[in-house]
């Protein structure tokens, strides 16, 4: 071969080579940020805990988790209890069903340990970028200009000064189409406009391209900066502190409704004692948002809302067919319904009082609607909304 001849050669191997050889640096440098950022979120574990769902539970001692490395929860103090929880001045009965988790079924984190679900490399790749990891990938809500792919059937409550709510909601196990859409029912507590929306949020969701399956989790959320650079689900980003060693935030439900039959009704509590807002699911105290971390919601909330949401992607230029809550439309009405009861809010005293000037939000009624249920019962003020998305009505 000439000396022209192996000079073209050898560009065509560099032609061929080249691809791969930066292919395999870029493959390499991603290894590399997954697996930083995975000895990053994984906080040690005294012991770990294998779910029959596929889940990790790691129990890891409760000053070492990830929500202090926030820069300004640097030598926090930590709370495990509130020194206040709200009284209700309603006669109703709040009747609840007592829940489990899957990691249940295999043991309970240890005293002084905290029940945090492990962060898998394929969770971390599911993500559309690494930096991203844990955020909500189409942010916002309705009433703040939230993308149109969100869809919506939800009760609002009238601006004011609200420093928490309660609630029963009973949960279901809805379908999801597709991975990148998700359907949940949450409350939403927010203060703020534009950038400076403040939010805590929190509900029960299917969510296949955050935890990479079907099932129905407990979640939580915050933002401070209307979902650009602060908040994310559960424990996956320093901010929520979690305090207790049974109830997981991002853990699987072992039990949920079923469509005509037994309703799993599960009570959430959110509210600001002090310093810090509380969850509560049933009698457990999960954890708190520090309210160091938002600017508005220091000062309380002036708005909250309780439904249904879902994501629409249209796939194939139709409706998806996610379903909203059961699957089926509020007028079904009770065991068939998605339903949230003995709504309450807590004011500057503490004291839990039904809300006022309540009004719904639809997207469109022919696809997920709400309707409110009647008053004057043992429910309290309550609502039913859901829906199956896909239908003759909602092409």
């Amino acid at each position: 071969m000439g000396m022209v001849g192996f000079t073209v050669a050898l560009m065509v191997i560099g032609v061929i080579i080249s691809p791969c050889v930066h292919g395999n640096e870029f493959s390499d440098h991603k290894e590399i940020e997954v697996e930083r950022l995975l000895k990053r979120l994984n906080k040690h574990a005294l012991i770990s805990i294998k779910s029959e769902d596929g889940d990790i539970i790691d129990c890891v001692p409760i000053h070492s988790q990830l929500a202090f490395d926030h820069p300004l929860l640097k030598n926090h103090n930590i709370q495990m209890r509130p020194n206040i929880i709200p009284e209700s001045t309603s006669t109703y009965t709040k009747n609840y069903t007592n829940v489990t988790q899957a990691w249940h079924k295999s043991g309970i984190c240890p005293e002084n340990t905290v029940s945090i679900r492990k962060i898998k490399k394929e969770d971390i790749l599911r993500s559309n970028f690494i930096e991203n990891f844990g955020k909500k990938m189409t942010p916002g809500i309705l009433l703040y200009g939230s993308s149109s792919v969100h869809e919506y059937a939800a009760m609002n409550c009238k601006k004011g000064k609200y420093f928490g709510t309660k609630f029963a909601v009973n949960i279901w196990k809805p379908k999801v189409q597709v991975p990148n859409e998700f359907s949940l029912a949450q409350t939403w507590l927010s203060s703020g406009v534009g950038t400076n929306l403040n939010t805590i949020e929190a509900g029960f969701q299917v969510l296949p391209s955050l935890y990479g399956d079907n099932n129905l989790r407990l979640f939580v959320y915050w933002t401070a900066d209307n979902y650009q650079k602060t908040g994310c689900y559960n424990t996956n980003c320093p901010g929520f502190v979690q305090t207790s060693n049974r109830i997981t935030v991002g853990g699987t439900f072992k039990s949920v409704s079923k469509y005509d039959g037994i309703q799993i009704a599960v009570l959430v509590m959110i509210w600001k004692d002090g310093d810090y807002w509380w969850l509560q699911i049933n009698k457990e105290l999960v954890g708190y948002w520090p309210a160091k971390l938002f600017s508005s919601l220091g000062k309380g909330a002036t708005e909250v809302l309780w439904g249904g949401e879902i994501v629409n992607e249209k796939t194939g230029g139709k409706h998806t067919s996610t379903d909203m809550g059961s699957g089926h439309f509020a007028d079904e009405g009770h065991r068939k319904a998605s339903y949230f009861r003995n709504i309450m809010t807590v004011d500057k005293t503490n004291t839990l009082r039904e809300p006022q000037g309540v009004y719904p939000t639809i997207t469109n009624d022919n696809c997920y609607n709400i309707k409110e249920g009647r008053n004057g019962t043992s429910w309290g003020f309550n609502f039913f909304y859901g829906g199956p998305g896909l239908n003759a009505k909602c092409p």
